[in-house]
């Protein structure tokens, strides 16, 4: 059973004992735990299809935005895909032992720094089933052990997803509990997970700025949050009109349900009148309701454009909702994005290379794109394999939280008897 029964302190303290395990195991015993679970994710689709139906039948999804529906919602691709970043892991360097740095000292000291495991990794999710594979690949590989506090919602999705992990962990000779499902209990749970401390050694919450709250008000282990994105495309005056209609479109319509999709589009004032029609044309077309300040409305020409609200330009709608404003300039653009921004992810679409620079040097966020979408702030597009979140802090990693970011360091230093006077 995937799911525990026993309490969270002691699903932890399990965890911590399964980490000593795996953070000596060999990359080949790692990889072999990567291939049997992708090969089980290929075996047991149906079986995982069916819980993830009883997920979506359930009443308590019945609540659900269209958004939020189409995070818990598997299918076979999306389990295929699963099964296809557990692979990817797999084949990725491990990082446990890698040598950052070497120096003789003074003394004759051999000093080395070397990338070690954290420890346990509790990670608590909402909505998306696949979280959990992707986690549970990245932390075996970087030889972390990994507690999953998943939706009360996709609580049959998540058990049938651990337990194929678990069972690869088996059929690899190494502990089960390196990955632990709790069951999706109450706002008591949350906190006592977030409270464990000597047995988490890093919470990572993914969701909204409600769980961020939640997770602020009590934790007391070390957290780094994957947190909501308020992202935006900005239109330069420089910019090729074909271009930022595809990328515009993209940017929020690709899957307007997750972290990187863009919430608000900016144009110059110089193009507004030439480009917005047809931009905004292309938004409306594929289902966007738009809203903007006086500006953006009076340059979408026939497009239908709602007056926005203060909340609009600090909102993450994750759905088909957009709020387009017209700024001056790159410093305007720039001004805007650091004020509402949650420093996720922001893009300029411009053939002005020092614009681009500007914009690049001025915004502060995990990741900044030249004539690009904002879709592309992801592990697996990012060569990672997979991804636990998306980090807008600064410490200790910002970004898709990747292996590499799921690990510390610590310091070897090798002597012949050496003391110090």
């Amino acid at each position: 059973m995937a799911v525990t029964e026993t309490t969270v302190a002691e699903s932890c303290a399990a965890a911590k004992r399964a980490a000593r395990a795996l953070a000596t195991a060999s990359t080949e015993a790692k990889d072999a735990v990567l291939e049997a679970t992708a090969r089980l994710l290929e075996e047991r689709a149906e079986t995982i299809l069916e819980a993830n139906a009883g997920d979506l039948a359930d009443e308590r999804a019945a609540g659900l935005t269209d958004a939020l529906r189409d995070r818990l919602r598997l299918t076979p691709e999306r389990v295929a895909a699963m099964a296809e970043g557990a692979r990817v892991v797999r084949e990725l360097d491990d990082p446990v032992g890698e040598e950052l740095e070497r120096k003789t000292l003074a003394s004759g000291i051999d000093l080395r720094k070397v990338r070690v495991p954290l420890g346990v990794v509790a990670v608590v999710y909402e909505a998306r089933p696949n979280v959990t594979v992707d986690c549970a690949a990245l932390t075996i590989k970087s030889g972390n052990a990994l507690v999953l506090r998943g939706s009360s919602y996709a609580e049959r999705s998540n058990a049938a997803l651990a337990g194929v992990v678990r069972e690869a962990l088996a059929e690899a000779g190494l502990p089960q509990d390196a990955v632990l499902s709790l069951s999706g209990g109450g706002h008591e749970e949350l906190a006592e997970l977030a409270r464990q401390e000597g047995l988490v050694d890093l919470l990572i919450p993914r969701g909204g700025e409600g769980l961020k709250a939640a997770i602020k008000a009590v934790a007391t282990v070390p957290v780094m949050y994957a947190a909501a994105g308020n992202c935006h495309v900005y239109v330069h005056a420089e910019a090729d009109p074909e271009m930022a209609r595809r990328i515009a479109v993209n940017a929020k319509v690709q899957r307007p349900g997750v972290c990187n999709a863009a919430e608000t589009l900016l144009i110059d004032v110089a193009v507004a009148d030439r480009v917005g029609p047809a931009v905004l044309g292309d938004l409306a077309a594929a289902g966007v309701e738009l809203v903007g300040d006086e500006r953006a409305r009076a340059a979408a020409g026939a497009v239908a454009v709602g007056a926005a609200t203060d909340e609009d330009w600090d909102s993450e709608y994750l759905g088909l909702k957009m709020a387009v404003a017209v700024v001056d300039s790159v410093e305007d653009a720039i001004e805007h994005v650091n004020r509402h921004g949650t420093g996720h992810s922001e893009a300029i679409i411009t053939a002005d290379e020092a614009a681009a620079a500007e914009f690049v040097a001025g915004v502060d966020a995990a990741a900044v794109y030249v004539n690009a979408s904002t879709r592309f702030t992801d592990g697996f597009e990012y060569g990672m394999g997979a991804e636990i979140g998306n980090s807008t802090q600064k410490l200790h990693a910002r970004g898709p939280i990747g292996m590499r970011e799921l690990t510390t360091f610590k310091y070897v230093a090798h002597g012949s008897g050496q003391v110090r006077e």
